[in-house]
Formats: structure tokens, C-alpha cells, sequence
């Protein structure tokens, strides 16, 4: 392992140079100790906690990052460095999958894993690292017992941290949609032992596939009012744990100056801009893994076939640290077994029997490229720096990158890690036994030597497809993203003929996709007025309009004047007559103030479900705009329609939530013991702008779970100069105790942007409070 991976703080005995509450702050006089401190940052916020963080070197701004960071986030930090550690069961006990994720992580994160993640961070990012962790550790140093927030005060759990666990942590990132799909069925894996029966666990949980999404559009110089480039980043990431992101502004003079985002458990900004360019990104429909059938040796369960030769399975024992119901720790030893695929894994959907059991390959699991890449995302000067970063380091682990420069140029592009397996590799190595692993779908090989991925010399890692090979769209009018596969970009130059590992191409798109394709065009097509600027493009988004609705609700009406009120739900009777009068008196939209909202939120899954529903079909010559319009003239579809309204009125009464009441009543979030409405809606529904959370029997849609989290919209004016917007729905910290933790909530319930300050001018006309913190 490099030295760079085991560089850790040096002292904890750090000087507190300066704290203050207003705009400016002094240094103290120079003396031999502060000399001597090998880090010196300062961190100005503005209102809403926003952190400048400016330093003359990487690991200074490493280490006022990580402060700043700790400051809104250190509890939910110091819980994910636990659970990269594999700990949860030492601390919190072994319930809820924490033993798996345990097992699950010590066994894939090992030594080798850590050491070829450090083989390829740059200089300045292996700075910048080591300064994050002596920042962490000085943020504990400075704030200890009743001074962290009651979440995590005085715990045992929360303890310094060393270059290991921010790598354990990246790592653990990076396979969050291959070999993190299921922990559970790589730590549970084992082979059959003879006369017993074995019992299977569950596959990755369905509602998984809701937690992560995203929009974004991207504007070049024939679009926008000015000629100038213009975004919109709209992530849809969770509420609540390690996975929310945290707004921060990162400068070195001469060498970085990037404001965004981050997520808690990534140190840089991953969604952002600088003074020439501004990215964000969706998460792709690209496979990152692939799983492989092995044939069993009868003899023996842990060997397996490969071509002409018996292999052996290799076994990695594991020692776990579990919390006993009397509070002691019991020390055990688990298990994990590995083929020369990857790891072996077992559930339901892929039971390991005598005769064939299951391996994964996850194609980021050697991916150590993503700091290089974001990197030069924050150091680029144009759209075609950007691609040629994705070009050159193949970083991006799982997600599209849409971007617009100040020169006017928007680019698309999903040059994420995928294997290397083409159409024709795909058809021949197909397995005939599985074909689905839980709700995702499942690239299943033989595990045989033809089926191995290809290696091609042009890619940045051995076995991935290289980017010559990856789809890309550069413009002058518009690009988009909004979960589907790359090929609508743009409808007016689809791209096609890429490995369906990547995505369908020629295919239904959501609901979602759509709308942001007619929200766009509208502006576009439009004979006055037919250019975006920015307060144009946040309305696009806090119009908070049901494209769904406006697609289809009129057929549902025309449905409801039809059929007969009264509709039978299992063994009762319905009256759906207040249901149609609330959604014909919907403004179709899912602001605060919209009514019926929730009926809509409701019914619309269950119809969508309908056989034969539609009466225009999906055609993939107008993708656009197909399928549309509930085929009325069917009896059955009518039937359907009728049977999911009074279903959802059922559903909604037994919940003791009011057909009509206003949608801010209806979903909102907690803060305090206030209730902030939030809208947004399910993207099932038909909604651009998207939140989502489960309906509580008499509460409403609470708490929220995912959707509309950091939203950027971005652009430069006449002098070039950049022109940033931003808001982070649940605002800077999870803690309740925190100053920062509903401000921004209340501003997007009021639909309230930020003008985000980026230049020296505007950061010393908003700062509230500055620290200046040198320590080594």
C-alpha cells in the first residue's frame, strides 16, 4: 500500500487562530509555532451556511473542508465511516441486514482493494485527502461531549479517522449499483451441505429502484436569450443519511475555484460549476456488473467448470464485532466465498445449488479513477474539456454527465464504466435459468472462458468499454437526462447502435422524460419568446406541473361523466363522484397551494397498469408524444380506470386524508415540530419536478424519502461572468439542533431560490461568520 493511503492527522492539539461573526478576520501575528502548522485554511460562510473554504495549498483546503463538512454533518459522517469499517453491529447490533452490510464490507473492501484505490489519485487529491482527515479529526479535537449535536453526542462511535477509511468510503460509493445492489446476498452465500434444506434469503428490495434519480438540461448559444450556455441540475438523491449532498465552495487560488455539491461521503465537489463551465449529472441506465452462472463440479460444491478445467472457489473469513442484547460485544467469524468472477452471492432468484451457483463481476470495483476525474471536472475551461476528461480517465462510475460552457456549447454524455460485452457476447453467453435478480434486470452469462469480458488496449481498465465506444451528444441547441437511456438526448439527433449494456435504445421513455422534452420545446417551438434564460428555467422546474395529468387527466374525466359512481372495491362500494369533481378542479400541478394532487398520486399507478390502455401505442418514430390517450372505446380499460379512482378515494378516506386538501398539508417534511409542505411529486405520475414519499395513514406523504434535493441553475451573463443559482431542498444539516437545518426547506416550500455567491465581492458582502484554522 502506498504511503499516501495511511497518511493520517498528526496531532489533535490544534490552535483555534480566529473565530468571529463578522465579514473580516485577522491573522494573528506570525510567530515559530504557527510557522510550523502544516495547514491553514479559512472558511467563510454565508447566509444559510454555505462554506467558502480557501486555502493556498491542496491540503489546507482538504482540511478546512472536512471542518466545514463536520460542522453540518459530522454524526451522519461518522455513522458512514462506522459502516465502511464494517462496525455497524459492534455499535448498533446485528439487526436490520447491519451484520451483512458488515461481513459485505470487510470482505470486498481488503488490503489489495485499498491499495490499487491510491495507485491512481493525483497529487493534489492525495493532499487534499490527508488534509480531510486531519480537518475531521481536528472538528472532533474542537468539539467534544455536549458539544456535538444530540444525535451522536458522547458516543463511542464517533472517533477520529485515518486515509483508510476515506478510502473503505469511496470505495463503498462506487459500487453502489454492482456489488452494493445486495450485500446480504454475497455475505449469506454458502454452499449446500448434502440432506439439508437450505433456505434462501430475498432478493435487492423493490422500492431500491426509487431511491435514486435525476433530471438536467443543458442549453447551447441557440437556445438561451444571451448566446451564452445554461443548466439546470436537479438530482434526486435521498432526504435523509450518507447519501445527501452538502453545498460547498473549494478555491487554491491560480489552481481550483468550484462551487456545488457534494455527497456527505464524497469529498470534493461531484455537481457544480466553476467560471466556465457547469456539470450535473443522472444516474445512468448502464449495467455495472454483470452475473455469472457457474457450473458445479457434483463432487464437490466449491469448485466450478471453466471450459476444459476445474477451478476452485477461494473462501475469505471475516471477523465480525456483534453487540449481545446486554450490551457486551461478542467477537465472530463469517465466511464469503469468491470465484475468479468475483464474489459468490445467494438469494431467492439465485439459489446456490449442487448443481450451479452464482458469481458477480463489478466493473467499478476497479475503477480508482474517480478523484482524476472529478478533478478535472473542476479544473475545466470548456465543454470540450469535460469530454475529453470522461475521454481520458474513464472515471465516472455510474452516471450521465450533462454540462453547457460560458461559450455556448451544451454536451450530453454517458461515458460511464460498463464491461466490455457487446449484443453478440450478450446472446451467446445467456443464460437459460435466470433472467430478472429482484426488480433490476440481470445480464446472467456462463461462466465460461468465451464469456469473459473483452479487454480492449483503449480503455482506461482492463475489461470495460472504452470511450470511443460510449455514446455522446455535443450541441448548440439542448441536451437532457432524466433517468432514461441516452437516446433521446436530443429527438433531433438520436444516438443508436451502442451495446445494450449501456441502455435500449427505440424505446417507451417515462412520463418524466417526456415532460422535460415538452417543457423544453414549448420554450423552443414557441413563434415570440422562444429562448430560455434562467428565471425561465427555474420556473421549467417550480412550475411543479403533472404531465401526466395534463396528458391524460381529461380522458379520466371523460371516463368518470361515463361510467356509473359507485364502483365495487373487493366486498364494499365506492362513490367516486367528490373523486372526479376534485381532479376536474385540479390545477394539475403539485405546488403547495394544488388541490386533488393526491387523488392523482394515487390512482394513476394502478391505471397505468392497465392492459391495453392505450389508444395511440408507443410508436419510435414520435416518442415524443407516444403512447397517448386512454383508449375509452375498450369496456375493460374503462373498468380499470373506474376501479383504480375508487380503490385510490378508498385508500385515501382509510387514511383520513381529504380529497381536496392542499398539497402542502398533504406531503410535507418535519422539522422541529413544524410542518414545511413540500411539493413535487412521484415520477410515476407523470412529474418533472420529483418527490416521493410513502403515505401515512393519518399523517400524509411524510417523511420524504427521495426526490428534488440539490437544484443549480446555472449561467453567465453579457460579460461573461458567471450568473449561479442553487437551493438544497432539506438544507445543509440533518440535525435538528442546527440552525441550518430547515432554512433552505422553507425556501423551496415557497418556491425561493438562492443567488449562490462565487466571486470575492459577493462571498465579503454575505459572509456572517469566518475561521481561520491552521493546525497540522
Amino acid at each position: 500500500m502506498t504511503s499516501r493511503i495511511h497518511r493520517t492527522a498528526r496531532s489533535a492539539a490544534l490552535m483555534l487562530a480566529c473565530a468571529t461573526v463578522t465579514v473580516g478576520c485577522s491573522k494573528p501575528p506570525s510567530n515559530d509555532a504557527a510557522s510550523k502548522e502544516r495547514y491553514n485554511a479559512m472558511v467563510r460562510w454565508t447566509a444559510h451556511g454555505v462554506p467558502h473554504i480557501k486555502a493556498d495549498d491542496w491540503g489546507s483546503l482538504g482540511y478546512g473542508f472536512a471542518y466545514a463538512v463536520a460542522t453540518d454533518a459530522v454524526c451522519t459522517l461518522a455513522r458512514e465511516f462506522v459502516n465502511a469499517r464494517g462496525e455497524q453491529s459492534k455499535f448498533f447490533g446485528p439487526e436490520e441486514g447491519r451484520l451483512e452490510a458488515d461481513i459485505f464490507h470487510k470482505s470486498v473492501i481488503t488490503e489489495q482493494a485499498l491499495a490499487h484505490a491510491a495507485a491512481r489519485v493525483p497529487e493534489q487529491m492525495a493532499d487534499l485527502q490527508a488534509g480531510y482527515v486531519a480537518g475531521y479529526n481536528r472538528y472532533l479535537a474542537d468539539h467534544t461531549g455536549e458539544q456535538l449535536p444530540a444525535s451522536c453526542r458522547n458516543q463511542p462511535w464517533v472517533r477520529p479517522i485515518e486515509a483508510a477509511d476515506m478510502a473503505r468510503m469511496g470505495i463503498g460509493v462506487g459500487i453502489r449499483y454492482g456489488l452494493g445492489r445486495s450485500p446480504a446476498a454475497i455475505a449469506n452465500a454458502s454452499p449446500p451441505e448434502k440432506d439439508k434444506k437450505v433456505t434462501f434469503g430475498a432478493p435487492p428490495a423493490a422500492e431500491d429502484a426509487t431511491m435514486y434519480g435525476s433530471n438536467a438540461i443543458a442549453f447551447g448559444k441557440q437556445a438561451t436569450v444571451n448566446g451564452k450556455g445554461l443548466m439546470l441540475g436537479n438530482p434526486h438523491y435521498p432526504w435523509s443519511g450518507g447519501s445527501r449532498f452538502h453545498m460547498a465552495h473549494l478555491t487554491v487560488p491560480g489552481e481550483l475555484d468550484v462551487m456545488g455539491v457534494g455527497l456527505i461521503t464524497t469529498p470534493f465537489v461531484s455537481i457544480g460549476f466553476n467560471h466556465d463551465v457547469a456539470w450535473s449529472h443522472t444516474v445512468s441506465t448502464g449495467l455495472r456488473y454483470t452475473l455469472y452462472e457457474l457450473t458445479l463440479d457434483p463432487k464437490d460444491p466449491l469448485a466450478y467448470r471453466y471450459g476444459d478445467e476445474t477451478r476452485k472457489l477461494t473462501s475469505r473469513a471475516v471477523g465480525i464485532d456483534v453487540k449481545q442484547p446486554d450490551g457486551s460485544v461478542k467477537g465472530e467469524e463469517h465466511t464469503t466465498y469468491y470465484s475468479h468472477f468475483g464474489p459468490m452471492l445467494e438469494d431467492n432468484d439465485l439459489p446456490w445449488t449442487r448443481e450451479r451457483a452464482y458469481a458477480i463481476r463489478d466493473s467499478n470495483l476497479d475503477n480508482n479513477r474517480s478523484t482524476e476525474q472529478y478533478l478535472k471536472f473542476a479544473r475545466a475551461r470548456s465543454v470540450a474539456d469535460m469530454l475529453a476528461a470522461m475521454q481520458t480517465s474513464q472515471g465516472v462510475a455510474w452516471v450521465n454527465t450533462i454540462a453547457a460552457d460560458r461559450q455556448g456549447t451544451a454536451l450530453y454524455a454517458d461515458l460511464s464504466v460498463v464491461p466490455n460485452v457487446d449484443e453478440a457476447m450478450l446472446e451467446a453467453c445467456a443464460s437459460t435459468t435466470v433472467k430478472k435478480w429482484g426488480p433490476w434486470p440481470a445480464v446472467v452469462m456462463r461462466g465460461a472462458p468465451d464469456c469473459e469480458w473483452r479487454i480492449d488496449q483503449r480503455a482506461q481498465q482492463p475489461g470495460i468499454l472504452p470511450a470511443e465506444q460510449s455514446p455522446h451528444l455535443v450541441r448548440d441547441d439542448y441536451v437532457t437526462n432524466s433517468n432514461d437511456s441516452y437516446w433521446l438526448s436530443n429527438p433531433s439527433q438520436p444516438l443508436e447502435g451502442y451495446s445494450p449494456i449501456i441502455g435500449p435504445e427505440r424505446t417507451e421513455r417515462s412520463l418524466r422524460t417526456r415532460a422535460g422534452l415538452v417543457f423544453v420545446n414549448e420554450v423552443l417551438k414557441a413563434k415570440q419568446a422562444n429562448r430560455f434564460d434562467a428565471q425561465r428555467l427555474q420556473d421549467l422546474l417550480f412550475s411543479h406541473r403533472n404531465f401526466g395529468a395534463e396528458l391524460l387527466l381529461d380522458d379520466v374525466l371523460a371516463i368518470c361523466r361515463r361510467e356509473p359512481k359507485r364502483v365495487k372495491v373487493d366486498k364494499s362500494r365506492v362513490d367516486v363522484t367528490k373523486t372526479c369533481e376534485v381532479l376536474a378542479a385540479w390545477d394539475r400541478r403539485q405546488d403547495v397551494t394544488s388541490r386533488g394532487a393526491q387523488v392523482w398520486t394515487e390512482a394513476w399507478p394502478l391505471m397505468s397498469t392497465t392492459p391495453n390502455l392505450w389508444a395511440v401505442p408507443f410508436d419510435a418514430k414520435d416518442p415524443v408524444n407516444t403512447p397517448r390517450q386512454i383508449d375509452a372505446s375498450d369496456a375493460k380499460v374503462r373498468e380499470a380506470v373506474m376501479l383504480a379512482l375508487a380503490t385510490a378515494t378508498q385508500k385515501l378516506n382509510e387514511a383520513q386524508i381529504a380529497l381536496d386538501a392542499p398539497w402542502g398539508e398533504v406531503q410535507y417534511t418535519e422539522r422541529n415540530g413544524e410542518k414545511i409542505g413540500i411539493p413535487g411529486g412521484a415520477h410515476a405520475t407523470g412529474m418533472f419536478s420529483m418527490v416521493l414519499a410513502k403515505l401515512q395513514p393519518g399523517k400524509g406523504y411524510t417523511p420524504i424519502v427521495t426526490g428534488n434535493s440539490w437544484m443549480q441553475v446555472v449561467t453567465w451573463n453579457d460579460r461573461g461572468e458567471v450568473d449561479a443559482r442553487g437551493l438544497l431542498s432539506y438544507s445543509q444539516s440533518e440535525e435538528q439542533d442546527s440552525a441550518f437545518a430547515s432554512d433552505q426547506t422553507k425556501l423551496y416550500s415557497m418556491g425561493q431560490w438562492l443567488k449562490l455567491p462565487f466571486t470575492e465581492a459577493e462571498i465579503a458582502a454575505d459572509t456572517v461568520r469566518s475561521l481561520e484554522l491552521k493546525g497540522s
